[in-house]
């Protein structure tokens, strides 16, 4: 799951940059990490040979060769069964068992799909309650339905659902997905359900900047301001937002069983009647039955308008970026971030990187050397 790959992550940037200190105990910081030394040089070594601290993740373990890979006649009787029945893995599995042939299910679905022999109409992805958060506000999903045609141009739905309860705190008619027009709808649920710890979202706008490859906007700056992680799904792990993505087929059913407003005025009527029926009226099936209003609690955090200046630990190398969001340091200049023009960063050295961080989150990793440079956007422990 993303933010728990994230939080992973966390931990083995953490212990590398420990781990990387002059005259550091080796075995008690493993010790501290709750992992065993053979664990831990597994990390530090990944790191040594990749050179960069944001790769220290799991490797692959999807073999190179597929040594048992299906024979083309099999594979070829396996379409021929589901072009003579148009039943799916399952059937076609037990008629291949009467011919003595043992196959997985999950071979036969891969053979299927292979040779787009999938009703895609039919074929939804398994639900994602395994990945669900202990108690309300740990985290909410957000993302845009699409956009559909109205009188202003574009209307595009925003949704913010509680990972826990699926409960909808914000379902908004935007005619625009610009930084204000987005943050005053999260300010409208800050303010009437409270500020979650983590948001997830995708590797869309307005909350990711593609340019430059550093990440963040000037969104997800103020939403870190609130003191709230950022967990971003797409890139590099294969999980999504499980439940947002199941939350809009479900809205994309209703849409096409009421019918598609044709203005905004409607859309927001539209999606106000929707959100509390999907709230208060609608049994959902992963809550066993119940409604998301009875298992969803505002947050106790409050929304803060002018949040104050972020304290770094005693003795921390702090230093504040100029207008153009670089970084001076040791008489050499590094860009970071536009959208912290004039803000105060953590910079901490491991080998020839800079490790720099802005309040509770690590944002960039520099290369001193080339001065190339990329984005972690990882919260830290």
């Amino acid at each position: 799951m993303p933010w728990e790959v994230s939080s992973v992550m966390e931990k083995r940037i953490e212990f590398v940059i420990l781990a990387n200190q002059e005259n550091v105990n080796f075995s008690r910081v493993c010790k501290s990490f709750g992992i065993s030394r053979t664990t831990g040089y597994l990390w530090f070594n990944r790191y040594k040979r990749r050179g960069k601290v944001s790769e220290v993740q799991e490797l692959s373990r999807r073999p190179h060769h597929i040594a048992n890979k299906t024979s083309a006649t099999l594979e070829q009787r396996v379409i021929a069964l589901r072009h003579r029945y148009g039943w799916g893995a399952k059937k076609i599995q037990v008629l291949l068992l009467r011919e003595k042939i043992d196959m997985k299910v999950v071979t036969l679905n891969r053979i299927l799909k292979r040779n787009d022999l999938v009703d895609r109409k039919n074929s939804h992805r398994p639900a994602l309650k395994r990945f669900e958060r202990a108690t309300p506000n740990e985290l909410w999903q957000m993302d845009f339905k699409g956009d559909y045609p109205s009188d202003r141009g574009r209307c595009y739905p925003l949704s913010l659902l509680d990972d826990h309860s699926r409960y909808m705190v914000g379902l908004y008619a935007l005619n625009h997905q610009d930084t204000e027009t987005v943050y005053s709808c999260l300010v409208d649920a800050f303010e009437t359900y409270g500020v979650p710890e983590a948001i997830l979202t995708d590797h869309g706008s307005p909350w990711w900047g593609n340019r430059n490859n550093h990440g963040l906007t000037r969104l997800s700056v103020r939403l870190m301001n609130q003191g709230i992680k950022l967990y971003f799904s797409g890139i590099r792990h294969p999980q999504t937002q499980g439940k947002v993505e199941r939350f809009h087929r479900t809205l994309n059913e209703y849409i096409c069983h009421h019918g598609r407003p044709k203005t905004i005025d409607r859309w927001k009527e539209f999606l106000e009647f929707f959100l509390y029926e999907y709230n208060h009226v609608r049994p959902h099936e992963a809550l066993d039955m119940n409604t998301p209003n009875t298992h969803y609690l505002p947050s106790r955090k409050t929304y803060t308008p002018n949040p104050q200046r972020w304290e770094y630990p005693v003795g921390a190398v702090v230093s504040e970026l100029n207008g153009q969001g670089c970084l001076t340091y040791k008489q050499r200049r590094y860009f970071v971030s536009e959208a912290l023009e004039n803000q105060q960063v953590r910079i901490e050295q491991i080998d020839k990187k800079l490790i720099v961080s802005y309040r509770h989150m690590y944002i960039r990793e520099i290369d001193i050397i080339t001065g190339k440079s990329a984005s972690m956007l990882t919260p830290r422990n």
